[in-house]
């Protein structure tokens, strides 16, 4: 990982568009910091596209497509995508996977999920878990614990077994089924909504994370960065980030933000 000073300023200044996790990457200790509110709002009047990719459930996505200073959002690691089109009053959503096979999954992963709780002590369903639309979201450091890697990485095996998706982010470890992940539904929603090719534009797009569940994200974007926090993580990543923030977590944001600003007004 370079660090984001060495992020040229002519490849900064060529950024279409910013997507970003939001826990621990956008938020600090669980809350959201106007230092990160703000970020995210000069960049969206700046012209970029700002989408947060997040690991968070439906009905959280529903209230930052409304509020906050973005053009969409990709919930539930990659379930779906809502953009909320504010001079028609509506919100639009595009879900990855029909309503009856997720009704069918839902049922699938929460009989998994009871395994877990069983086989994994300290673990509890997440206090999100009633605003989810597709996943089942397992706490191990959010509000319980924080339990060890090993704890993390057991839940994971659980699912596995079931022929289930799971992914660890800084809180949770999220399960679904299905093909989708946080880089497939970011791709298909740049390219349908905003004309962005993400494979052919990779270099003109920045994602910024921080946990193993960003893998994917840092591993196609060769501008990715992590936030640096991201370190704490540097073991399990399959993929690390292409830079690093000097500060952890929304001041790493924001520090990224105002690079790209100051690129985009140099131009």
């Amino acid at each position: 990982m370079r660090p984001l000073a060495e992020l040229s300023a002519a490849t900064a200044g060529n950024v279409v568009a910013v997507l970003t996790d939001i826990d621990d990457t956008l938020t600090e200790h669980g809350r959201l910091p106007s230092i990160a509110y703000a970020a995210l709002e000069a960049l969206h009047e700046s012209g970029l596209v700002v989408i947060p990719v997040t690991g968070r459930p439906a009905g959280w996505c529903d209230l930052i497509a409304r509020q906050w200073p973005v053009d969409a959002v990709v919930g539930e690691n990659g379930a779906f995508w809502f953009r909320y089109h504010d001079s028609e009053r509506r919100m639009e959503r595009h879900f990855m996977r029909a309503a009856a096979a997720r009704e069918d999954d839902r049922a699938r992963l929460w009989r998994i999920a009871e395994a877990v709780l069983h086989d994994v002590p300290g673990t509890a369903i997440a206090a999100d878990q009633s605003y989810r639309a597709v996943d089942v979201a397992i706490d191990f450091a959010e509000d319980v614990g924080p339990l060890p890697p090993e704890a993390a990485a057991r839940i994971v095996d659980i699912f596995e077994a079931e022929g289930a998706t799971a992914k660890v982010s800084s809180i949770h470890v999220n399960a679904w089924y299905g093909t989708h992940d946080k880089l497939t539904t970011s791709l298909a929603l740049l390219r349908e909504l905003f004309g962005i090719d993400g494979e052919a534009q990779r270099e003109r797009i920045v994602f910024a994370g921080d946990s193993p569940n960003d893998a994917p994200m840092f591993g196609f974007f060769p501008n990715s960065v992590g936030v640096a926090n991201v370190r704490n993580f540097a073991s399990s990543l399959k993929t690390l980030p292409g830079f690093v923030t000097p500060s952890p977590t929304a001041r790493g944001f924001a520090e990224l933000a105002a690079q790209l600003q100051t690129a985009r007004a140099n131009r």
